[in-house]
């Protein structure tokens, strides 16, 4: 299965469905799938299935769900906002937030090939009439020059930047972390021109895990803040955008605007509040078998990548040293039962939960077969 896009992201949904179990011709045997497309593939735990079954809910609609309540409560807690509020996606977050903060026919500044002005760029347009202004960076770590250079008026509107989004980590700049003294570097320019900051913390409990910053310190620097449940933490579905009362309030008439309302959600956010509960302690297992998985390709093709770059759970490897694109070494690593996604011309392997370190190995080997012809 080979997964691409020119604009670093994913084909549509559909291609992720599709993954079967390939059959080994010379044995005649199944191959086991290992399942390295994205976090996003991990299921649910027994803890998260029981919580699911025994879930007490209401109407989410009515704030009546007593434990969508709960995760609400709890996210806010954890990043020390006032409000929460439990969506769909972390796509539906993003959209929220963008639609509040910036005005139609204006720009949000944020580094170049963020998920927001990528993936998001068309939603963003046909929802909240909203552009962007990437700043050139390479890992998704913006200083704070590039941010206030990114501020400049246009020379016939004036001031057109609404916003200035930050993503931690940053999925393209390699799983980048924002070291949290660069955060509040660029909080401060950006509050100097009295804008807000918003953060796209799809993976910022995998952020937490890799730099030591509290989830609280993380949101602490922006206006509003969203976190995934359906990644890293391995919850079914669903992401939380955290802030404050007012953004809060605001966003649930926003979220009714888009046509986003659920119901009985609570059979969802029982997992969430599982997930909140067991699996930011064990993200650093994730990492650790990334930079496994790193080590034994770098052993192979130590051209492909920088080891030292791998600071989470992604890696992205140049398929160059093995005479092949990235869709050609992907197929023939879905070949070997490795199954992995393509991004910008190099393979992205993503570790997760459901990815042991016996697994890593596997992998590793695939590579290195592939690369020994």
């Amino acid at each position: 299965m080979t997964l691409s896009s020119e604009q670093g992201g994913h084909r549509p949904p559909e291609c992720y469905r599709s993954a079967r179990p390939r059959v080994d011709t010379r044995h005649n045997r199944a191959v086991r799938l290992i399942d390295l497309r994205s976090d996003t593939v991990t299921r649910p735990t027994p803890a998260m299935r029981r919580a699911m079954a025994d879930a007490e809910v209401g109407d989410a609609e009515y704030d009546d769900d007593p434990t969508v309540n709960r995760l609400q409560d709890k996210a806010a807690e954890l990043t020390g906002t006032q409000a929460a509020i439990y969506l769909v996606s972390g796509t539906m977050c993003n959209q929220v937030a963008l639609h509040i903060f910036a005005r139609p026919g204006h720009l949000v500044s944020c580094a170049a090939r963020s998920h927001v002005s990528t993936i998001e760029m068309a939603t963003s347009a046909i929802l909240s009439g909203i552009g962007f202004r990437p700043v050139p960076t390479d890992d998704g770590v913006m200083t704070p020059d590039a941010v206030v250079a990114s501020l400049e008026p246009d020379p016939d509107r004036g001031s057109i930047v609404d916003l200035v989004s930050v993503e931690n980590t940053h999925q393209v700049g390699g799983g980048t972390p924002w070291p949290i003294e660069d955060l509040r570097s660029v909080r401060r320019v950006v509050s100097a021109a009295n804008l807000p900051v918003y953060m796209d913390g799809s993976r910022m409990f995998n952020a937490s895990a890799a730099t030591g910053t509290p989830a609280q310190a993380y949101a602490a620097e922006a206006d509003a803040v969203m976190f995934c449940l359906s990644k890293g933490l391995g919850a079914p579905i669903g992401s939380m955008l955290c802030g404050s009362a007012d953004f809060i309030e605001e966003a649930r008439k926003t979220k009714i605007l888009f046509g986003i309302s659920w119901r009985q959600a609570g059979i969802t956010a029982a997992a969430g509040l599982v997930a909140l509960e067991e699996s930011p302690d064990r993200l650093y297992l994730d990492h650790e078998n990334a930079r496994r998985l790193a080590a034994a390709i770098a052993d192979v093709t130590p051209e492909a990548l920088d080891v030292s770059r791998v600071r989470t759970n992604m890696l992205f490897v140049d398929p160059t040293p093995l005479g092949l694109t990235a869709d050609e070494a992907a197929a023939r690593l879905a070949d070997a039962g490795v199954l992995v996604n393509t991004v910008g011309g190099k393979v992205r392997f993503v570790t997760h939960q459901d990815v042991s370190a016996a697994d890593c190995d596997a992998a590793g080997a695939a590579w290195r077969d592939i690369a020994h012809g």
